[in-house]
């Protein structure tokens, strides 16, 4: 399937039937996961209603990984096996994670202050994430400072995986070292710690979330495909002219 849509008429077909099904999807779970987080789960014993942010900050911190890992995925797929829509890939997903990385590092922050009385301190795992987005916001300008697309991806790429060595810091930091951040309470070896009236919110919001950052990741590489398209033709156009002229 993958060699199928490496040929990008099959992917604009493909993703234009998909699009309209995962948009759905994600406004509807998002839709329900709002209302669960607000009307059905309670209120934690220590942080009241401020534990609440953890349905925004929770899901977003797992994408801000989600989408740099695909970042990498795709950085290989342009150096090593030259799928011809790994740097489209790679070019759509950058905008989406740092957004979630941002949204991410805000929320975090706000949940910080009455949790730890500040909304910001230097520890392992907020420390990462800044230079997470940090990373996002050096690919995002390297793109934009080369204007050939070939060169652009392969330095992008280059760029892309020697950043993801900050992936696994920022997964592991609380394991690492000792830092006010809590340790993972859903994805480890012993089970969840969190209570089912809060997973159960909290795994929506996070399927809602993330259907909604493919959604958005596939609209990015439809319009990236017909910007190319557009410059391919703009260049022959002048080339054609050129040639009449001449």
């Amino acid at each position: 399937m993958i060699r199928d849509l490496a040929n990008p008429t099959r992917f604009m077909n493909f993703s234009g039937r998909l699009l309209p099904w995962l948009a759905g999807a994600a406004a509807l779970l998002l839709g329900v996961g709002l209302y669960m987080t607000w009307f059905t789960a309670p209120a934690d014993y220590q942080q009241g209603e401020t534990v609440r942010i953890m349905y925004i900050h929770v899901p977003a911190a797992w994408l801000s990984l989600f989408f740099y890992m695909t970042m990498a995925a795709s950085a290989l797929g342009t150096l090593v096996w030259r799928h011809p829509l790994a740097d489209v890939s790679q070019k759509a997903a950058a905008p989406i994670g740092a957004a979630f990385t941002f949204i991410c590092l805000v929320t975090g922050s706000l949940w910080g202050k009455p949790m730890w009385g500040t909304y910001w301190q230097w520890d392992a795992r907020l420390t990462s994430m800044l230079v997470m987005l940090l990373i996002y916001l050096g690919i995002l300008a390297l793109w934009r400072a080369i204007e050939e697309p070939n060169r652009a991806a392969r330095a992008v790429s280059i760029l892309t995986l020697v950043g993801a060595v900050n992936v696994p810091i920022v997964k592991f930091s609380v394991d690492w070292w000792n830092t006010l951040h809590q340790p993972a309470s859903v994805f480890r070896l012993g089970g969840p710690t969190i209570h089912s009236s809060m997973l159960v919110p909290l795994l929506v919001m996070a399927v809602g979330f993330t259907l909604l950052g493919v959604s958005l990741h596939l609209a990015g590489m439809r319009t990236e495909i017909l910007r190319r398209r557009v410059r391919t033709l703009t260049i022959l156009e002048a080339e054609r002219l050129d040639a009449q002229a001449a």
